[in-house]
């Protein structure tokens, strides 16, 4: 009866941050619900093994981050279908000799930056789990290659090429929806 208590009292306490956490660290909020779910039952059932030595909010916080690793690796497994019919012609040669910069050049001399941040956002969003996760985890939370390689198991050749053909996409996405707003 006591570890029910306490495990409720966690919820109560915890909840709201660790559901903040995880919506920030996979961009889905049901997602995240359903990783916060996974947390409370893992620290249920794992209760014996909590000893006391760090806060329940560090251990809660333990318990996500495996549990967000857990979600990336499924997500990334999960097969996608992706497609480069727009970069590349039936040869395999670039279908235009444009650089990666115009797409950024354009959208940063117009002085709107937060429509141009909600733009890319959404094209970062719009992107094959495969891609989508190493870029979130190489461009936005900065972290290195060796690490990103080993979370996600892939080799670090297969991580700068998802990262360039990430980008892309993401460029591609950039264009037409900049044209869109103009």
């Amino acid at each position: 009866m006591l570890k029910e208590k306490q495990i409720e009292q966690w919820i109560e306490l915890h909840s709201t941050e660790l559901l903040n956490r995880a919506i920030y660290l996979v961009s889905d909020k049901e997602e995240a619900k359903d990783i916060v779910q996974d947390v409370f039952i893992a620290a249920y059932s794992g209760y014996g093994s909590f000893k006391g030595n760090s806060s329940a909010k560090t251990w809660l916080h333990t318990i996500l981050k495996n549990k967000v690793a857990d979600y990336y690796r499924k997500v990334y497994k999960t097969p996608a279908k992706i497609s480069l019919e727009n970069f590349f012609d039936e040869a395999g040669n670039w279908k235009n000799g444009d650089s990666l910069l115009g797409a950024w050049d354009d959208a940063t001399t117009t002085g709107d930056y937060a429509e141009f941040d909600h733009i890319l956002e959404n094209c970062i969003e719009d992107l094959a789990p495969k891609w989508k996760i190493p870029i979130k985890l190489y461009y936005l939370q900065e972290r290195k290659t060796p690490e990103i390689c080993q979370e996600i198991g892939i080799t670090t050749t297969n991580l700068w090429k998802i990262l360039q053909r990430g980008r892309l996409q993401v460029r591609e996405c950039l264009e037409t929806k900049t044209m869109e707003n103009e």
